[in-house]
């Protein structure tokens, strides 16, 4: 088969067990019935008609995320990888990640959704320290997770563990150790998250009711720079603000995708996607209630709500937006039609906030702390 340039698939399964209250994704609760395997089957039909849209694509990845996608049925898992493998040519290394939470149950799963095609596990551990895990909402102690990691380690190729930094009353001496210890499990890639309260969570609630109160700029500062300092003490290279991988192999081939500006597919209730369509960047989205999805699937052959062509310069701002994330930057040609002034350019390269690179935009370390304000100068 002839292909074309590189293709994600992001499928997102909604259903949790418990909605963690930092939490603002399209999530809901888990209640069981005939949904789920509705939702399944929708997923498979609305991959194949996506399919259709594309056209040959290589395929360099699939994510199963959500959600708690390591909630459903493994055989549903292996379905959904299949189809994508039929529809699209897969990659020699294909990577197919299942985002998992590291309880007793979850765990028990590992094997099956190995046997359905699964390679890369992505565990949220959040915390290995059990008053944390309570604040976070999470359902599993510390030596669960580390029961989770060490099931998780025999039965994929590769791990990813994510944690939560930054928490109410978090010392940088106390991260410092409880990363440490997260290494120490053995995952190839890390993701640390520093907690941002997201409007409309329950964690925005508790802050605005006086419950806690997040750590101020500068301890959240301190605690950035203490994750940078003992992943990279532990052989991690931080090849993007939240993420570190053990060499260049270890990195989420899927994340990349979205980094360096290759298109991807989404489906599944509420998921995104891009697709370049006759030379034009094309965002779509998902109907975001499972029930409205299963239904815009059977009608319409896809689940999207929305699908709309972008601009060059709304299509730029999103270039830059996440080619700035990556420690090898966006080259300035995928955003020439922003047309930054190169005295803007040469002014942050003054105050030491980007690299002196004639090819490209990339963030220095100090202009890592500052990103949002960095990019906002720059898509002006």
């Amino acid at each position: 088969m002839t292909t074309g340039p590189k293709l994600g698939v992001y499928v997102h399964w909604p259903y949790c067990a418990r909605i963690c209250p930092y939490c603002d994704f399209n999530v809901f609760k888990a209640r069981g019935g005939d949904e789920p395997a509705v939702l399944a089957r929708a997923i498979v039909a609305d991959l194949e008609a996506q399919g259709a849209l594309t056209g040959p694509r290589e395929l360099t990845s699939i994510f199963l995320g959500g959600g708690t996608p390591s909630l459903m049925d493994p055989a549903w898992a292996g379905e959904m990888i299949a189809a994508a493998k039929r529809l699209w040519s897969p990659a020699a290394d294909l990577e197919v990640t299942l985002e998992a939470n590291p309880t007793d149950a979850e765990a028990e799963r590992f094997a099956g959704f190995a046997a359905a095609g699964v390679n890369r596990l992505s565990l949220g551990l959040q915390s290995l320290d059990d008053t944390a895990l309570s604040f976070l909402g999470r359902n599993h102690d510390a030596a669960t997770a580390i029961r989770a990691t060490k099931a998780a380690t025999a039965a994929f190729s590769r791990l990813s563990i994510d944690m939560i930094y930054a928490r109410p009353g978090q010392t940088p001496r106390a991260w410092a150790q409880e990363l440490q210890t997260a290494v120490d499990l053995g995952a190839e890639h890390v993701s640390p998250y520093q907690l941002t309260i997201e409007a409309g969570t329950a964690f925005d609630r508790a802050v605005r009711r006086g419950t806690f109160t997040p750590p101020d700029a500068d301890t959240g500062a301190e605690l950035f720079d203490t994750t940078q300092r003992v992943l990279e003490a532990g052989g991690f290279e931080a090849y993007e603000v939240s993420n570190h991988a053990r060499g260049e192999a270890a990195r989420s081939r899927h994340n990349l995708i979205y980094w360096q500006g290759h298109d991807y597919v989404g489906a599944g209730p509420g998921a995104h996607g891009r697709i370049t369509d006759g030379g034009a960047r094309q965002a779509t989205r998902a109907a975001a209630r499972p029930a409205d999805y299963i239904a815009r699937v059977a009608e319409a052959g896809v689940g999207f709500a929305e699908r709309e062509t972008l601009s060059p310069h709304e299509a730029a701002q999103e270039r830059l937006l996440s080619g700035l994330r990556i420690s090898e930057g966006v080259p300035l040609v995928d955003v020439a039609a922003l047309e930054i002034a190169p005295g803007r350019i040469a002014d942050l390269m003054a105050l030491g906030l980007l690299a002196d690179d004639p090819q490209r935009l990339r963030a220095t370390p100090a202009g890592r702390l500052v990103l949002d304000r960095l990019t906002q100068e720059l898509a002006l």
